[in-house]
């Protein structure tokens, strides 16, 4: 899915997402990948939302986020309800969605200057 986006501000954007690929800005990532709106994280080492662990959320809670978007490919999944929890305990917002879905909410979000991860889960 191609996404037409006019990029007025000063932060990392999302510019394609693929069954196994996530563009940002020009560059594609084939592997997952956690993205701010001022750094990539690369080689993120989750394939499965169902086996995310408490060292995961830790990863992510260190970019300091007021809520993060997981990207979990092409349909939606749910992690263990235990790391729902771990988010919700340290204060930050946490929405399970399609990659596309992240990638759209993404750029809303860090068009309006917000502390936000998008978390995308790739298969590769």
């Amino acid at each position: 899915m191609d996404l037409s986006f006019e990029h007025p501000g000063e932060y990392l954007f999302v510019r394609r997402v693929g069954a196994g690929t996530v563009t940002v800005v020009d560059r594609e990532f084939g592997k997952s990948l956690l993205l701010t709106p001022d750094q990539v994280v690369e080689d993120w080492p989750v394939t499965d939302a169902s086996r995310l662990s408490l060292a995961d959320v830790e990863t992510i809670a260190a970019l300091k986020p007021e809520l993060v978007l997981l990207g979990t490919g092409e349909r939606q999944v749910f992690p263990p309800a235990e790391i729902m929890g771990a988010f919700l305990s340290r204060g930050i917002g946490i929405e399970t969605m399609t990659n596309g879905s992240a990638a759209r909410t993404y750029s809303l979000l860090a068009a309006e200057g917000r502390r936000v991860v998008a978390a995308f889960i790739l298969p590769g």
